[in-house]
């Protein structure tokens, strides 16, 4: 479970759904099903551990509980600490929701659950997923964008602030620390939200596993996995095989993943932790996206374009890392990362080469690092953390751009080196002035250059640099008037350069666009978290956030993506979340978000749209699941996800239709010795309900439109035994 920090219609109908009235209407009804909730399962006898919760399955690995605020600890935050003391948002997805019979094959299986996420996907692989956390990468042409994406405290974001999913696999995955808010004081750039993925342990006793998978529309994965403690070394090795025929036409895709950790224990006070990965990825087609009226005519056609010039993508990537942690004495903590990655990316974009370039061709080096001090001490009988700490990036790509002569590699059209180089210290202080109250203050800066030399001079010579710096401040104050309750409130900062990619000169020539400058934002946000009943557990968090120079996406008449900056925007939202055991078996989770986002400022060469919603960004959305399970290892869960139609362009002229998802899965863990077999089946989409997975936003001809998978359905076993 999750757990908690403890066509257009009428303006005057927009408003009256979006509006404060309706927004709290829908939370005063949640409030009060949680108020019943409490009440439903009256204790008995001596009152159960916070921690109480619903009997796993036997002998699973991976069995659902309840988990709430005491014993819950995140790294998120950039040291170890208790879920309940952090003043901010914070939200932890354990590993039951993350693989107990699931597919395990895209991040909105489990980031669907956490209020203010909104996980797209369409099963376009060359796309990826979009994931944005309160309007923060909603934008991103492909891949992640503003959201600051980390694996075991290794960033996968680059130094320029764009980050690929690709080498992640949820299972290998223990559990996942979403951080709901700017957070650049922390991490710098791209940080609009921070996304930590720890992938699994070693169990004491060494292990085998393979889980084999299959379901509609050719999916296909197998995994293997190993892992245990010998001695002083704990490991855990993972490989598996992907493949989807797709559920629509041109939109092949296949990949092969290998990730592995090993941790030494050199004495009590030190360790050092190894993480690598490699990642193989031949084919991932581009189905592109269509009109309205060609998803009404044929949801599951490609656009034409993209089938004749072969849209799609491979990738190659290899990573590797360390990070080393000593206790030098009692409260003193030092901790130093390193890591160094390759990647080889080629893409087929549908552009005629009348229009340009349409093959992109990188070959990517980059490495990185951090030292980071933590002081754990008290200052005049008051208890005090401070951390001091420095990150520095580098990332080089060999950019190249050629013709696209009917999906084969024509006439070179671009050639250059782009450069990055990122360096960022940074300090973060907690002070308890008592048991019940705790301050913290942050401050980082940030300098990020980017360099480029051209190396195709035959339409003139384009080279250049950029660099852009930024002072990024935090506060948070937490007071707890009672054990179960924790009331925050918190300002906090973001800002977000343009990625090497968003720099592309409109002209279509080599350099960067001298015009566009780095988004900032500054959060505001009050928040409560705690028990009800000492068995709800509930996070609430009520934000306004404020944007200037937002980066904004639009199609060039190439069909190329560019990006130029509005003025300013805002952003206003009320996120709530709960878990609450209805009886020892049987756990109700719902996450509801309100987002209310608009455009103060903002005027382009084809209008001015003050005033118009963002688009992109729903103002509702809800997420509610039933999950039972038996102590025979029965288990089963079922789950719906409402998603409010949303301006696909900055005009407000078109729209994604609102629509509702049920996916129910099942299971049974049988143990068998000292092994045990799971199997399990999935079906989503129970209604059959017509959706469009991910939308194009401001997208040339009005190609907005991904449309997603009808009723579809997969199974699968998995089989492990221990030593």
């Amino acid at each position: 479970m999750v757990a908690t920090d403890s066509s257009p219609s009428t303006p005057g109908a927009r408003h009256l759904r979006q509006g404060p009235l309706a927004t709290a209407l829908c939370l005063a009804v949640l409030l009060w099903c949680g108020h019943v909730c409490a009440q439903t399962h009256p204790q008995q006898g001596k009152s159960p551990s916070p921690t109480a919760a619903p009997s796993p399955p036997a002998s699973s690995g991976t069995s659902p509980r309840v988990t709430t605020l005491e014993p819950v600890v995140v790294t998120a935050t950039r040291s170890t600490t208790p879920l309940a003391t952090v003043p901010a948002a914070v939200s932890v997805i354990e590993r039951s929701d993350i693989q107990l019979g699931l597919p395990t094959i895209a991040l909105n299986e489990s980031l669907n659950r956490v209020p203010g996420v909104f996980a797209q996907n369409s099963f376009n692989y060359a796309q990826n997923q979009r994931i944005s956390i309160r309007g923060f990468g909603t934008r991103a042409a492909f891949g992640v964008r503003e959201v600051k994406i980390l694996v075991d405290g290794i960033p996968e974001t680059q130094p320029d602030g764009q980050t690929q999913l690709d080498n992640i696999d949820l299972a290998a995955t223990q559990r996942i620390e979403i951080l709901r808010g700017p957070a650049s004081s922390l991490y710098g750039n791209a940080s609009g939200g921070v996304i930590h993925f720890v992938t699994e342990d070693g169990p004491a006793r060494p292990f085998v596993e393979t889980r084999l998978l299959g379901g509609s529309y050719g999916l296909q994965k197998y995994q293997a996995k190993t892992g245990g403690q010998v001695g002083n070394v704990n490991f855990l090795f993972n490989t598996s095989y992907f493949s989807l025929g797709g559920y629509r036409d041109h939109s092949r895709t296949q990949n092969l993943l290998f990730t592995g950790k090993v941790r030494y224990t050199i004495n009590p006070d030190s360790d050092l932790t190894m993480l690598l990965s490699f990642l193989d990825s031949p084919f991932a087609d581009d189905p592109g996206g269509l009109t309205r009226a060609q998803v009404e005519q044929r949801r599951r056609q490609a656009r034409d374009l993209n089938v004749r010039l072969d849209a799609g993508e491979r990738v190659t990537q290899g990573k590797l890392g360390f990070v080393y942690r000593y206790q030098l004495l009692p409260g003193h903590e030092l901790t130093v990362t390193q890591y160094s990655l390759f990647r080889q990316f080629d893409n087929k974009l549908p552009i005629l080469p009348a229009a340009g370039g349409g093959i992109v061709k990188f070959d990517r080096f980059g490495t990185g690092g951090g030292v980071k001090y933590t002081y754990d001490t008290s200052i005049v009988g008051f208890r005090n953390r401070l951390i001091l700490g420095v990150d520095t990036e580098y990332q080089l790509d060999n950019r190249r751009r050629f013709n696209n002569d009917n999906g084969t590699r024509g006439l070179l059209r671009f050639h250059q080196d782009e450069d990055v180089r990122s360096v960022g210290p940074f300090v973060y202080d907690e002070f308890a002035v008592r048991d019940d109250l705790l301050l913290s203050a942050g401050l980082r800066y940030d300098n990020v250059r980017f360099t480029v030399d051209d190396r195709f001079r035959s339409d003139g010579d384009d080279s250049g640099a950029r660099t852009f710096d930024q002072v990024s401040p935090m506060g948070g104050i937490l007071y707890s008037p009672l054990p179960s309750l924790h009331l925050y409130a918190n300002v906090s900062t973001a800002f977000q350069v343009p990625t090497t990619t968003e720099l592309a000169n409109p002209s279509e020539r080599g350099g960067f666009n001298p015009d566009l400058e780095p988004q900032k934002a500054i959060n505001y946000e009050v928040g409560a978290r705690g028990l009800l009943g000492q068995r709800l557990s509930y996070n609430l968090a009520l934000f306004w956030i404020v944007l200037d120079d937002e980066l904004v996406q639009f199609e060039g008449e190439t069909g190329r993506t560019f990006f130029r900056n509005a003025g300013r925007s805002e952003r206003k939202g009320v996120e709530l979340f709960f878990d609450c055991p209805l009886t020892d078996r049987l756990l109700w989770s719902l996450a509801y978000t309100y987002l209310d986002a608009t455009y103060d400022r903002y005027v382009t060469p084809i209008g001015r749209f003050d005033g118009n919603d963002e688009p992109g960004i729903p103002p509702h959305q809800l997420f509610t699941e039933l999950m039972y399970t038996h102590p025979s290892g029965l288990y089963g869960a079922v789950n719906l996800l409402f998603v409010d139609d949303f301006f696909v362009n900055d005009a407000n002229t078109q729209r994604n239709d609102a629509y509702t998802v049920v996916n129910l899965r099942i299971g049974y863990e049988l143990p068998l010795g000292r092994g045990r077999l799971a199997p399990f089946i999935g079906l989503n989409n129970l209604t059959d309900e017509e959706y469009n997975g991910i939308v194009r936003l401001n997208a040339l001809g009005g190609r907005f439109f991904e449309p997603a998978p009808a009723f579809n359905l997969y199974g699968g076993l998995l089989m492990a035994y221990e030593f």
